[in-house]
């Protein structure tokens, strides 16, 4: 069975209020519906050449160790029928375990750590399944608001292997008590569909006494997609 690729609650208003910029950079009209006459099955395809050695460990690009809790995320990419998105081209990127980016525009007062940098990249397998080694990233004050703090959060980027299927979204951690008071998080009417956007802690993904394991599925579009970034 097919679904719509936007079912009601599970992406984010473009305006919405509570996240103050929404309001002069979301748009004000009703988006256009395009209905093809026949559905793409395949137009993107990722060459393994996009892959360069380390990309699937952020923990590796330094010289040395980076600072904080060294953990291991892993999970599958599945399409709006719940089959394996294969050889698909993923990106993450993240703060370090202060709460601060690589990145010339983040100047907020937490240390840059040198031995990381907070991106990578990689590819699904024949399972859809994709895996990466990191540091988890700390929580970081943000301005929106008084007293405005962003729960601790993974940025993933997927291509799928249709353009319709092009997702941005966030990857949270379990039990954050930052969840009640983020906009961004908040912004997504339906619970559920908020729920998806948090990992699952994983004993079996866990890597002896070396890092902790999270599991994190994604579902491009339909009745269970993960809630795309506002």
């Amino acid at each position: 069975m097919r679904f719509e690729p936007t079912e009601t609650g599970v992406y984010p208003s473009l305006i919405y209020p509570p996240y103050i910029s929404t309001v002069k950079r979301g748009p004000t009209q009703e988006p256009l519906r395009i209905r093809a006459a026949e559905p793409v099955q395949a137009n993107i395809a990722a060459s393994p050449s996009l892959i360069l050695p380390h990309d699937t460990d952020l923990t590796s690009h330094g010289q040395g160790e980076p600072l904080g809790e060294k953990i291991v995320v892993t999970g599958r990419v599945l399409d709006e029928d719940g089959k394996p998105v294969r050889n698909s081209l993923l990106e993450v990127w993240q703060c370090n375990a202060a709460g601060r980016y690589w990145h010339k525009r983040d100047q907020h007062d937490a240390p840059l750590d040198l031995n990381f940098f907070g991106f990578g990249k990689m590819l699904t397998d024949a399972d859809g399944r994709y895996r990466f080694v990191t540091i988890k990233p700390g929580p970081y004050p943000w301005g929106n608001h008084h007293k405005a703090w962003r729960p601790a959060h993974i940025h993933f980027s997927l291509f799928g292997s249709v353009y319709a299927q092009r997702l941005v979204t966030q990857m949270y951690f379990p039990s954050d008590p930052l969840f009640d008071y983020d906009p961004i998080f908040q912004s997504i009417p339906d619970l559920a569909a908020r729920q998806r956007l948090i990992a699952r802690f994983s004993l079996e993904q866990t890597v002896g006494d070396q890092m902790l394991g999270y599991e994190f599925d994604i579902v491009l579009r339909g009745r269970d997609a993960t809630p795309m970034d506002l």
